[in-house]
C-alpha cells in the first residue's frame, strides 16, 4: 500500500475515526489506518499519549463549544423554566454530536491522568452542573437528586448513546428523543 502526505490536520481527523472505532489502536496500526507511515505519525506526534491529549484537547474544545451554543450561562442566570429546558435540550443534542465525533474521549484515560485536562474537564461539568441545578430549581429537573449526580447520568447516557450507534441498536435520528426523554423520565 502507497502511504500518502498528510498533513497534521488530516492525521488528527483519520486519526479521531480509527480510535472511536478501536480505541485500543497501537501507534502503528493507527499509521496504518490514517494512511501514513509510522515514521510520519512520529513526526508529528512521539508517543501515542502525545497524540492521544492533542486529542482530548480538541474533544475538549468541541464540548467547550456546544456549553456556549447551546447559552448555558445564559439559562442558568435566567432561572426560567422554558429557557433552561430548551438549553438542555439543545445541549443534549450537541452533546451527541459530539459523543460520535468524540467518542473515545469518553472512556480515554488520559482525560483524568493528566491534571490540565482534568482541570478543563472540572471547569466544564461544573458550567453543566450549575445548569442541571438551576433546572432543578425551576421544577425541569427532580429536585430531589444532587446535581452532580444529574451530571454522571448525562454522561451515561452519552456512552449509551454511543455504544447504540456503534453497534446499529439505535437509529441516530431518533437519540436526541431517546436521549431527552430517558433523562425526563428514566425508564420506569
Amino acid at each position: 500500500m502507497r502511504k500518502m502526505a498528510m498533513n497534521r490536520e488530516e492525521i488528527v481527523a483519520a486519526a479521531i475515526q480509527r480510535l472511536n472505532r478501536v480505541p485500543t489502536s497501537s501507534m502503528a496500526e493507527l499509521a496504518e489506518a490514517v494512511g501514513v507511515s509510522r515514521a510520519t505519525l512520529h513526526r508529528h506526534f512521539s508517543t501515542r499519549e502525545e497524540l492521544l491529549t492533542e486529542l482530548a484537547n480538541r474533544s475538549l474544545d468541541s464540548w467547550e463549544q456546544a456549553i456556549e451554543a447551546a447559552g448555558v450561562a445564559a439559562a442558568t442566570a435566567s432561572g426560567d423554566a422554558e429557557q433552561i429546558r430548551r438549553t438542555l435540550e439543545d445541549l443534549l443534542s450537541r452533546h451527541l454530536v459530539y459523543a460520535e465525533e468524540h467518542g473515545f474521549a469518553l472512556s480515554e484515560h488520559v482525560m483524568v491522568v493528566d491534571p490540565h485536562l482534568e482541570r478543563r474537564i472540572d471547569e466544564l461539568e461544573e458550567r453543566e452542573i450549575e445548569l442541571f441545578a438551576a433546572g432543578q430549581r425551576a421544577g425541569v429537573i427532580r429536585a430531589d437528586l444532587p446535581a452532580r449526580w444529574v451530571s454522571s447520568v448525562v454522561y451515561g447516557l452519552l456512552v449509551a448513546a454511543r455504544q447504540s450507534i456503534l453497534r446499529g441498536d439505535v437509529a441516530r435520528r431518533d437519540l436526541p428523543r431517546i436521549v431527552i426523554e430517558t433523562l425526563y423520565r428514566g425508564i420506569s
